[in-house]
């Protein structure tokens, strides 16, 4: 079994939405396998079903002179933002198939989103980052210790529709934390971002969105037992599958 990988780069948001409902309606369909998206999105802000507009601490106005565009989705959690140098995920996977930890007919939401987290967790420790989860808290975090408080390095929040998921979560790679300031990010008054770049060891080289993007993809078929079937395009990725492709793999 395999999971497809596929690269978008940097997109307007409106834009990986719409490439998202198109995998979607695809999975839905069993056209193709699950499928993960990696890309990086220009500023915007984005609220979940259960966001707070007064999260948002920005003014409309700076907002909009900033480029800076609102949108509000179905998936789960607050306000969140996404810009240049964070590696963003979509896994478009199915939980009636067969995945880690299922022991009924499909793999429950929360689940889900633990099996994001230790993907996660996995792309940290490659650049020697020690991270976790933290109890009734969804993401991922860095370990504090005394005076050093733990700091929120990846965000995630999923949406599931006839068992199958959409949107997923957000890696600080190298990302200008000062756009942050525009939000409460995730709701959460007393935590911290922080980011790959700001956490890596300082004799580590500093990380890249192509590196980021790399471990991601590896550690998601190590914690998903997949195999990852690289696409060339959203083309390739919606009809290639009818054929039999020509395998570029990932290494796990």
């Amino acid at each position: 079994m395999h999971v497809n990988l596929l690269h978008l780069g940097r997109i307007p948001y409106t834009e990986g939405l719409a490439v998202q409902q198109q995998v979607v309606a695809a999975r839905k369909a069993n056209l193709i396998a699950d499928t993960l998206l990696l890309l990086e999105h220009p500023p915007v802000l984005t609220l979940g079903r259960n966001a707070h507009r007064s999260n948002i601490l920005a003014s409309d106005e700076y907002l909009a002179s900033r480029g800076v565009e609102l949108h509000e989705i179905n998936r789960g959690g607050d306000v969140t933002y996404h810009g240049p140098g964070q590696l963003v995920g979509y896994p478009i996977v199915d939980l009636r198939g067969d995945l880690p930890g299922k022991k009924g007919p499909h793999l429950g939401p929360v689940d889900f989103v633990r099996l994001l987290e230790a993907v996660l967790i996995h792309t940290c420790n490659d650049f020697g980052i020690m991270a976790q989860r933290i109890p009734k808290l969804t993401g991922v975090w860095t370990i504090g210790g005394g005076s050093i408080p733990e700091k929120k390095i990846a965000a995630l929040g999923v949406h599931v529709s006839q068992g199958v998921t959409s949107h997923g979560f957000a890696l600080n790679v190298a990302t200008d934390l000062r756009d942050f300031d525009w939000i409460i990010p995730c709701g959460l008054t007393d935590k911290q971002v922080t980011s790959l770049e700001l956490e890596v060891p300082t004799d580590a080289p500093v990380p890249t969105l192509e590196a980021a993007g790399n471990s991601v993809s590896r550690n998601f078929g190590r914690v998903f037992s997949r195999q990852m079937l690289w696409c060339e395009s959203l083309e390739d990725l919606l009809h290639a599958e009818r054929a039999t492709p020509a395998l570029s793999d990932v290494q796990l």
